[in-house]
């Protein structure tokens, strides 16, 4: 009796509502309370013991009207015997209901075909007829067509009529398919968008991408955060720490009832992280200051600039400013301009170079094309000799390093790591692992 309401959760899920394992047990609770019949009541006690915020009570009262409307109405018809076939002459259930223009059957049918269709498994589009031709069939599409086709015979104008029942019950049909699939394939559709926007080149992206890139990168931030953010001690269980055990068990006689294991302890990350906004970057420059700015929420030690033919400090603009804001006011400073490495480089060199430790990693995230001006080499590889770390992260491909006015076979000796980093997977993937290394 649980079914359809765990289907509820389901689709819930899929709009974006986190329910949990207490959750619904209490949700199952409050629907057998209030029962099926008073929909404001069911819609209550859902919303109460399953939204959390404003947005998931809109998101479950959509997915709510959506999946209780009255041709998808979860309640499930008692299970009829099976009829007998019916003998000549006679038409099937369902060219009766048809003729009858009995409702009340047909959606009763209609309901129990789609449950033994499995219509709550659709995912794709593409399987939209697939599943409308089984719920018809599951009907008894086959004896309807006998039916319409005997009747064809004896009364044309009889035929014409159930041809037109036939067609807008395959009308009701596909409606009821196409709102199961707005319901259930919501949460895999997003899941598939979202590992095609993870893997998708930044050059590729597109602007209207970037409010569901937001979430992502968000995420991606918070994991990187709970991961890195915090000191954090390792322990070492191969060497034990004889004068701590022995002082916790004195009460004991010194018998070692409770051991004390050496531990290392592990330092937060110190970041310096110098991003290209020039023009040259100008497809991945707004998604690579998103990852920055999220980067900048996650971890509580870490320094922004950006540059395009000269560099600031965008720090403070990432620490007081609104997502959308931080963006529109770094671009406004110094996006989309002429790049020159070398100059930038001179300015860090000039600003900030004093800041970097033997427990800094530097992070440079841009394409090293600098329209044949001076690269610097020299102030790179200062900053490579002074830091723990120096990477390179570089959004074109590795066939167009060297090419034109790219720099990047010049600069690539004087760093730890310089590798192709032109997808969000790939973003993570190495920050994760530099993060990492830190310690």
């Amino acid at each position: 009796m649980h079914e359809p309401l765990l289907r509820f959760f389901r689709a819930a899920r899929g709009a974006g509502v986190r329910i949990s394992p207490a959750e619904s047990i209490d949700a199952l609770r409050a629907v057998e309370a209030v029962g099926y019949a008073d929909r404001t009541a069911l819609k209550d006690a859902l919303a109460l013991s399953l939204a959390k915020s404003l947005e998931e009570k809109q998101a479950l009262d959509a997915c709510f009207e959506l999946y209780f409307s009255a041709a998808a109405t979860p309640e499930q018809p008692e299970e009829a015997p099976a009829a007998p076939p019916p003998e000549s002459g006679e038409p099937g259930e369902l060219t009766q209901a048809l003729l009858a223009g009995d409702q009340a059957a047909l959606s009763a049918a209609m309901a129990e075909a789609a449950e033994a269709a499995g219509l709550s498994e659709i995912r794709l589009f593409t399987q939209v007829n697939q599943f409308a031709r089984r719920i018809l069939e599951g009907m008894g599409l086959e004896q309807l067509e006998r039916d319409i086709a005997a009747l064809s015979a004896q009364a044309p104008e009889s035929a014409r009529a159930q041809q037109r029942a036939r067609a807008a019950l395959g009308e009701q049909v596909r409606e009821l398919v196409d709102r199961n699939l707005v319901l259930f394939s919501r949460g895999e559709t997003e899941k598939l968008r979202e590992e095609a926007l993870r893997n998708a080149r930044l050059t590729a992206l597109d602007r209207r991408d970037l409010a569901r890139m937001r979430v992502i990168v968000r995420a991606m931030a918070k994991r990187l955060r709970d991961r890195y953010a915090r000191p954090r001690r390792r322990r070492n269980r191969g060497q034990l720490d004889a004068r701590r055990t022995i002082r916790r068990n004195a009460g004991w006689g010194g018998v070692p009832f409770i051991t004390h294991w050496k531990q290392r302890h592990v330092e937060k990350p110190r970041l310096m992280v110098l991003c290209d906004v020039s023009g040259s970057v100008a497809a991945a420059a707004e998604f690579l200051l998103l990852f920055l700015y999220a980067l900048n929420e996650a971890l509580s030690d870490i320094r922004a600039f950006a540059f395009s033919g000269s560099l600031i400090e965008v720090s403070q603009i990432l620490e007081t400013l609104e997502i959308d804001a931080a963006i529109g006011e770094i671009m406004r400073s110094i996006g989309f301009g002429s790049s020159n490495y070398g100059r930038a480089l001179a300015d860090f060199d000039a600003g900030f170079m004093a800041a970097v430790t033997r427990r800094t990693t530097v992070l440079i995230l841009g394409d090293g094309r600098g329209n044949f001006a001076d690269p610097r080499t020299d102030i790179l590889k200062r900053i490579g000799e002074r830091a723990k770390r120096l990477i390179w992260l570089n959004p074109e491909a590795r066939t167009s390093w060297g090419t034109g006015d790219s720099d990047m076979l010049r600069y690539a000796p004087y760093c730890t790591l310089v590798t192709q980093c032109n997808t969000l997977r790939r973003l993570e993937r190495v920050v994760a692992e530099l993060l990492g290394a830190q310690g």
